[in-house]
């Protein structure tokens, strides 16, 4: 562990200990300080950004990406979700690195997801098409729960694609889900006041209604999207667009439906996949399977949420937080299963 990870789990724990004391028995404190707690959070993350990357050095392996959870922005740092769920800025440091390592000899995708924001989705298959024009090596895609929407969009860099026979799979589309906050705000005594340069400026703002022009444009969005998508999946499964887009009307299928119409390739086990793998890629059977360790950052990351849910916090506060949520990112395009 480098040094400047250890000062900062070490300055971490003092926090810690300091904030969730003075949190439980003042509320006043929490009032005072609220936001900058936030920010000493914030600065602890900076001292232990970049989780290290630690590749075999002299033994030939697999490099399993697990694409698991929501697929959204995420940063690579020790207090990043280190349960196994998506980390975005990591993932692509990953497939980077083993583009450059000699001992490497393929990706194994791990796919459970309901899919998740648009332009990561798109940004982590460009990074896997890279990484196999480059090496040349396979990359074999396992489907377990779920493997939805942007899941499934990944798994198009995948030469094959094998799914648990309870897999749910397709759900091929663009969503953009908004929330009309204007009856909360009355009953809050809010009133938004947007000025602009141009009427539809402050489109999808949560204090307005949507105007037929408005739903119009973002319905624009979204097709756009969709044609990608369609376009993705037809290169990746080497199909007929028109017949992809029957496929893709954002129904989930089952793995023996997404078997019959061709958008997977078999019905197994990971063993399965495993076994056919090595054999089909002249891999050996021993062949190590790597996977990144964040079981360190697992602890600081449940520690510190724990201690900001700690902190007491005012009918003020919490009003302030709901607005804010609901203003800070009231739509975006998802590659997305409900």
């Amino acid at each position: 562990m480098k040094s400047k990870q250890i000062v900062g789990i070490v300055v971490a724990g003092v926090v810690f200990i300091v904030s969730g004391v003075a949190g439980v028995y003042t509320n006043k404190f929490a009032d005072l300080y609220g936001d900058k707690q936030s920010s000493y959070f914030k600065e602890l993350e900076k001292l232990t950004k970049e989780a290290s990357i630690d590749l075999p050095t002299t033994e030939n392996y697999i490099g399993r990406l697990d694409i698991v959870g929501e697929i959204s922005e995420s940063s690579s740092s020790a207090f990043a979700n280190s349960s196994g769920e998506y980390d975005h800025e990591l993932y692509m440091k990953y497939v980077d690195e083993m583009m450059k390592s000699d001992k490497n000899k393929g990706i194994l995708l791990y796919v459970n997801t309901p899919g998740g924001a648009v332009y990561q989705t798109d940004e982590l298959y460009l990074k896997l098409m890279e990484y196999k024009e480059k090496t040349k090596r396979p990359v074999y895609a396992y489907f377990a729960d779920q493997a939805c929407s942007g899941g499934y969009y990944i798994s198009m860099a995948a030469d094959k694609i094998y799914a648990n026979r309870n897999t749910w799979t397709g759900s091929i589309g663009v969503m953009i889900s908004m929330v009309n906050a204007k009856g909360l705000y009355e009953k809050l005594g809010i009133e938004e006041i947007n000025i602009t340069s141009g009427a539809n400026k402050a489109m999808g703002s949560v204090g307005q209604k949507l105007s037929e022009e408005q739903r119009g444009i973002l319905q624009s969005l979204v097709d756009e999207s969709y044609d990608q998508f369609v376009d993705i999946v037809a290169n990746g499964r080497k199909m007929d667009q028109e017949k992809v887009r029957e496929l893709a009307d954002g129904r989930i299928y089952s793995a023996n439906q997404a078997l019959e119409a061709h958008l997977i390739d078999q019905v197994g086990s990971y063993d399965d996949l495993l076994k056919n793998m090595k054999k089909e890629c002249k891999l050996s059977k021993n062949i190590k399977i790597f996977e990144l360790d964040r079981s360190t950052s697992s602890f600081w990351s449940g520690l510190f949420g724990r201690a900001e849910k700690l902190m007491p916090k005012s009918e003020t506060q919490a009003t302030s937080e709901l607005v804010g949520k609901l203003e800070e990112k009231n739509w975006e395009l998802m590659y997305y299963a409900e």
